[in-house]
């Protein structure tokens, strides 16, 4: 009762406040968590149309979740490492997230960056998540073949690596399910580099069992 009461005076409050051009300290009854998602075209939905992308879809299925979670995709066609360490301190500020989603290193890969410098932005980008007091779930990719044995495996490795070293939670491979499909090209654009609109549900079935465990 005595909280009700306190609800009803405070709404007058907002009233009288908001007749005087000071609506922003409303009563809300918003708390809805964030979860962050700093990606490139994978999950920018290049190529594809706007709320068929895994992120998106990923949005929908939390949306009757209790306690609520919003997702905001800060994902950026073509970023790199480099490009997301550099987005990522206004991105923190901005939405204070409680989860970070960091889904970046392909972009990397196709330019012939040095795999120590791709491993150090990604580990700066954790470490200035947990700063912020948002835990991690970081992304792993893999590479084509043509890029040779050693280096593909070398840059698979180096995600478990910074998850272990700084304890966040791993997808091992992004694309599993549609790049190792039986039909390599079946589930990709005309440019084999990224997936079709109903490749995504695949791709959030990847993502979903470890964010769900973090949630």
């Amino acid at each position: 009762m005595k909280s009700e009461l306190r609800r009803r005076d405070f709404n007058r409050l907002a009233v009288g406040l908001s007749a005087l051009g000071l609506s922003g300290l409303a009563w809300s009854n918003d708390k809805a968590r964030h979860i962050l998602v700093v990606g490139d075209s994978l999950s920018a939905e290049y190529g594809i149309a706007r709320g068929t992308g895994w992120v998106a879809l990923l949005s929908q299925q939390l949306a009757n979740h209790k306690p609520p979670w919003q997702v905001v995709n800060a994902s950026v066609s073509g970023d790199t490492t480099a490009g997301g360490l550099a987005r990522l301190p206004a991105l923190l500020k901005q939405y204070t997230p409680n989860v970070v989603v960091i889904e970046l290193g392909g972009n990397d890969a196709l330019r012939g960056f040095p795999l120590k410098t791709t491993e150090k932005n990604l580990t700066q980008m954790v470490a200035a998540c947990h700063q912020a007091k948002a835990t991690v779930l970081l992304i792993g990719m893999q590479v084509p073949p043509n890029y040779g044995q050693a280096y593909a495996q070398d840059f698979s490795r180096m995600f478990a690596r910074i998850s272990q070293q700084q304890r966040t939670q791993l997808v091992p491979f992004l694309l599993k399910g549609v790049a190792d499909a039986t039909d390599p090209t079946a589930l990709f654009q005309p440019d084999r580099i990224h997936p079709k609109a109903e490749a995504h549900p695949i791709i959030l079935s990847n993502v979903w069992p470890v964010l769900k465990r973090m949630l």
